[in-house]
């Protein structure tokens, strides 16, 4: 008899937003009260096959940068006068959940909420770097979310302007006759991975800004953004497609392309 008072899993959009909005409300309610402010970020984990991940996507308004956290998260916070900081994230993550993570009991998702006393234990995981335009020594890069530094650029080793060397992670072929690979600066720009935003992060280095080539980048939404100085970087999403010189093109993902083994 008490089965038919269970909450159904929902199967649309409007009805999975709804129940990872009460799944949010009510583990955010845990911490009423101004303690909202030792909140530094929201890690939500979409734990749903490959074939509801475009219903999960919807949901949480992945193409529109920020939305879910500042029209639907924040108006949950403000309910519970929680005063989050102003630099608090939310990240979508489409990976099995780690330990610390609270699982939605009806629903593919759990949550980690960070604070400054408690941490998110680091899951290594890979991005890829796709070769649209241009050629270069492979056709896809895979990159690991670990502390360290990948060089862009032509020709896989290079002498810098102080005599010493630089290689180039992902290199654009010297030799090849693309015209694409002709603006290519031999020190074009280079990823990091960023911890504390748990985010790949794009910097151009001294060849890829003006007056020299450039380094740009267009989101999913179409939006260009050109990095204009070597000090500030773009922290990369899914779909970001960078534009080195005039013409080489890559494409930022999470998923594995279908040609990459």
């Amino acid at each position: 008899m008490l089965s038919i008072f269970k909450s159904k899993r929902p199967e649309d959009v409007k009805g999975i937003r709804s129940a990872l909005l009460q799944f949010i409300k009510e583990q955010l309610q845990k911490v009423e009260g101004g303690e909202g402010a030792n909140i530094k970020g929201l890690y939500l984990y979409l734990t749903c096959s490959e074939a509801d991940r475009h219903l999960y996507e919807s949901a949480v308004f992945a193409a529109e940068q920020d939305r879910f956290r500042d029209e639907e998260v924040q108006r949950i916070a403000d309910d519970f006068d929680l005063s989050l900081p102003a630099a608090w994230v939310l990240e979508f993550i489409f990976e099995p959940a780690p330990a610390e993570a609270i699982v939605a009991p009806n629903i593919d998702a759990a949550l980690f909420i960070a604070t400054n006393k408690k941490q998110l234990t680091h899951k290594e995981f890979t991005a890829y770097i796709r070769v649209l335009n241009g050629i270069a020594e492979k056709d896809v890069y895979p990159i690991r979310s670990v502390k360290s530094k990948l060089n862009i650029g032509r020709e896989k080793k290079v002498q810098t302007a102080d005599g010493f060397y630089r290689e180039n992670n992902i290199a654009f072929t010297n030799s090849s006759t693309d015209a694409s690979n002709r603006s290519v600066s031999r020190q074009h720009a280079h990823i990091e991975w960023d911890a504390e935003s748990a985010g790949f992060v794009l910097y151009a280095d001294e060849g890829g800004i003006p007056p020299l080539n450039k380094t740009k980048v267009r989101d999913a939404e179409g939006d260009v953004t050109k990095i204009q100085t070597i000090e500030i970087g773009h922290q990369l999403k899914e779909g970001d497609q960078i534009m080195l010189g005039e013409s080489a093109v890559l494409e930022f993902t999470l998923h594995q392309p279908e040609n990459h083994q």
